[in-house]
């Protein structure tokens, strides 16, 4: 990976994976500082050695001088404030990197007229543990090596995809941002159940959680075996699992799915006009 000075607008749990991700990796810290106006977020940082930067107009925009990759990592309400702040300096030559749901190239373009390297990313929490799952978007003009800069950053996340068109991040988002928290709802419901059946709620959890892993290791294993089909490798015909299964399909539970993911695609197209 290539090295380049790096300046975080924001120190909150995104930017703390990737910062992470990054010395996991052996990236210089003296690179990299981070501008947030929390101290206690500062405090969580204050191991690492990297610059850190209590946030005002000023110190933001002198780090931002000093930086070549500029990553917006604030809540997509703090965009504009941020934005505005920065609107005057010159991103000429600067990569610029947002976490920030809901904010299109577009808006930042608008935000910043003097950027002409976007990249926009949704990646989602389990990156605080290295496993995320990254979605990115640039426009087609955005140089090679610029390119591999941002793949290769989120990569030190987890695992990463670029879309096409800018529109499907919101496909990203039901997909893998938002996803982490339809996971948890279904294993809280099943450890609820286990409890019910009189099992302690630490038993409960650990048959849950293994069994989430082992699943999901066994798709992440075997790419050429459909969901379909490792599915109905667990199904005996008349057996227990199929009496389970049989209860999902009485109660639509496909659909109920369909709908809530197409609720959280509704909501980010919501939250892009916004902002």
């Amino acid at each position: 990976m290539q090295e380049q000075s790096i300046c975080f607008i924001g120190g909150g749990n995104m930017a703390q994976a990737i910062i992470s991700g990054l010395l996991k990796n052996h990236y210089p810290a003296q690179l990299i500082q981070v501008c947030t106006p929390h101290p206690e977020k500062l405090a969580k940082f204050s191991a690492q050695q990297i610059n850190l930067v209590e946030s005002s107009i000023p110190n933001n925009q002198q780090a931002v001088e000093k930086a070549e990759v500029i990553i917006l990592a604030v809540k997509p309400q703090i965009i504009p404030l941020v934005c505005e702040q920065l609107s005057q300096l010159d991103f000429n030559q600067k990569l610029v990197i947002s976490v920030a749901a809901g904010i299109s190239t577009a808006r930042l373009s608008q935000l910043l007229p003097s950027a002409r390297y976007i990249v926009r990313t949704m990646p989602n929490t389990p990156a605080l543990v290295s496993a995320g799952m990254t979605g990115l978007f640039s426009a087609d003009t955005l140089p090679l090596e610029y390119r591999n800069f941002a793949q290769e950053l989120m990569r030190s996340l987890g695992t990463i995809c670029w879309i096409n068109e800018e529109s499907q991040m919101h496909a990203i988002t039901a997909g893998s941002g938002s996803s982490p928290a339809y996971f948890f709802l279904f294993m809280e419901a099943m450890q609820q159940a286990l409890m019910e059946m009189k099992l302690d709620a630490d038993t409960a959890r650990l048959l849950v959680q293994q069994s989430a892993l082992g699943a999901a290791k066994m798709v992440i294993e075997n790419p050429d075996i459909s969901l379909a089909t490792l599915r109905e490798n667990v199904t005996s015909k008349g057996g227990t699992t199929a009496a389970a299964l049989a209860v999902f399909e009485q109660q639509q539970f496909q659909s109920t799915v369909q709908q809530a993911m197409q609720a959280c695609v509704a909501r980010s197209q919501e939250m892009e006009k916004l902002f």
